[in-house]
């Protein structure tokens, strides 16, 4: 491929401080960075940290010039590590990619072979990418609540920001597992989407984010919350004895307003998970996991793929939380 389309965002002069623009570019593989593996890229997808560094938001871009995208999917066009070989599929998510290193709005990169695993035989590039970083990010938060002890026994689990990336993925994978799922969004309209994925239940956003008491009735055996603030010690107010809340989100805030009670009184646990900087083994189980417990016809309900083009008027949206489910961009329509 001698020239290929990407993402690119840079900075320019401007007053009183530099700005940001970003188009889509012809480059080559000399543009690339440095990596002992070329990937084709298939896919990408649209991720919370995608709409920031398409808007300049909170600079989460690090260095100038930076293709966005912080997971792609593809085959190994050229490789110098042992793990991979020409033709084989890979994964990336995480690492810094997107915000530190090139990422996957682009036809083509070059990475780290250190950061890709093989993508599983039961799935496709696509589903891959409509799993992306959110779906991995959902299906640890799952395993942190089975290692809490939880079991579709426990009772009732809760997901906030039900309806976006983390959130869809979740309430389809808790679903599959058994488990009763409530759902928590601000947008009535997603009701429907949210029972199709699974969820028995629908609580609304202005519910959980009534300020908490220390201590409110016992409610959820387990919850996944995406959201911080408020809403997460909402949640930890609520949760039953013994009960476990995996944390991976602050589209809410990064502030966490709650008390010791919930966990000197009621043994609740409070796990963060992180996908970024996850080890390999970490992300292997997880991607292996999503082969068998997210059903390939829920994963498709909640995909739309579009253009590199269409980045541009999306990443503001899901800045917004207007996006439902998971975006999969394609570099190659």
């Amino acid at each position: 491929m001698s020239e290929f389309r990407a993402v690119v965002a840079r900075e320019v002069p401007g007053d009183p401080k530099p700005k940001q623009v970003v188009a889509i570019e012809r480059l080559t593989d000399a543009d690339l960075p440095e990596g002992d593996v070329l990937v084709d890229v298939h896919f990408s997808c649209l991720n919370y940290k995608d709409g920031m560094a398409l808007t300049g938001k909170n600079r989460i871009i690090r260095s100038y010039p930076m293709v966005p995208g912080v997971d792609y999917a593809g085959t190994v066009a050229e490789s110098g590590s042992d793990r991979f070989s020409v033709g084989d599929r890979v994964i990336l998510t995480g690492w810094g990619v997107g915000e530190r290193y090139w990422g996957g709005y682009s036809q083509r990169q070059r990475t780290r072979s250190d950061w890709l695993v093989h993508c599983p035989d039961q799935m496709t590039t696509l589903q891959a990418m409509g799993i992306g970083t959110a779906g991995l990010t959902a299906m640890m938060c799952v395993i942190a609540l089975e290692e809490g002890g939880l079991t579709p026994s426990s009772g009732p689990v809760l997901v906030t920001g039900a309806a976006g990336g983390v959130g869809s993925v979740a309430v389809a994978i808790l679903a599959h597992l058994g488990f009763e799922v409530h759902a928590v969004t601000g947008r009535p309209e997603q009701e429907t989407y949210l029972r199709s994925l699974g969820a028995s239940g629908v609580v609304t956003r202005a519910e959980m984010t009534e300020p908490p008491k220390p201590l409110e009735s016992e409610t959820w055996a387990g919850a996944v919350d995406t959201v911080g603030s408020v809403m997460l010690a909402k949640v930890l107010a609520q949760t039953k004895y013994d009960g476990v809340v995996a944390a991976c989100g602050l589209a809410g805030g990064a502030d966490l307003p709650t008390s010791v009670m919930p966990f000197i009184l009621r043994n609740v646990r409070l796990q963060g998970v992180d996908s970024v900087m996850a080890p390999l083994p970490v992300r292997e189980r997880a991607w292996a996991r999503l082969a068998t417990d997210l059903p390939a016809g829920m994963l498709d309900a909640m995909v739309e793929v579009v253009p590199l083009e269409r980045l541009l008027d999306i990443g503001p949206e899901i800045i917004a939380g207007q996006v439902r489910g998971r975006v999969v961009v394609d570099p190659n329509l």
